[in-house]
């Protein structure tokens, strides 16, 4: 399910329930379906920018992610409906930085997130490619309404683990 929003918030691009045969022995979401579930987000989202399965299909264009990272915030359990939120940060001519919020529907917390840079790509010579200019004009329209937007928890950071100091 793909759905557009005004300029006033991130772009909602996919909804969806949580699988019995995705829940692992702890009783929640395994963490490999967590990146299925974004995968999808991003589908939609490439949908609805005209980056998506048919424009590969039809086009010699088509994108290819350089670096994702996930971020697991609170669990989520079989039969839990979802909600899938979109944010531009930035893109170029032939690069798109966004992320993904998870957000469990009707208890409305946010699950986890999912940063992403992406490369439009050239099918028939394997190499970056530009991206289509109307989909560069939506981009300039969704990164200008979404840099006021408060920036979800945890992104853009580097890994690591955090000195503790003890008393």
């Amino acid at each position: 399910m793909s759905q557009k929003t005004d300029d006033n918030g991130p772009l909602q691009v996919h909804r969806e329930q949580v699988q019995k045969q995705w829940i692992d022995y702890n009783g929640h979401l395994n963490m490999a379906y967590y990146l299925l579930l974004f995968d999808h987000a991003t589908d939609a989202f490439f949908d609805v920018i005209g980056l998506g399965e048919n424009y590969s299909n039809q086009t010699d264009g088509t994108t290819f992610t350089l670096e994702g990272h996930i971020s697991y915030l609170q669990e989520v359990r079989e039969g839990d409906q979802l909600r899938f939120d979109t944010f531009v940060f930035d893109y170029d001519q032939k690069r798109i930085h966004y992320a993904h919020t998870m957000h469990h529907e009707s208890e409305n917390f946010m699950a986890a997130t999912n940063e992403l840079v992406t490369l439009h790509v050239s099918q028939s010579k394997r190499r970056a490619a530009p991206i289509p200019d109307t989909a560069l004009e939506y981009l300039n329209r969704l990164k200008n309404s979404h840099q006021n937007l408060e920036k979800p928890p945890g992104l853009s950071r580097t890994m690591g683990l955090q000195q503790k100091k003890y008393l």
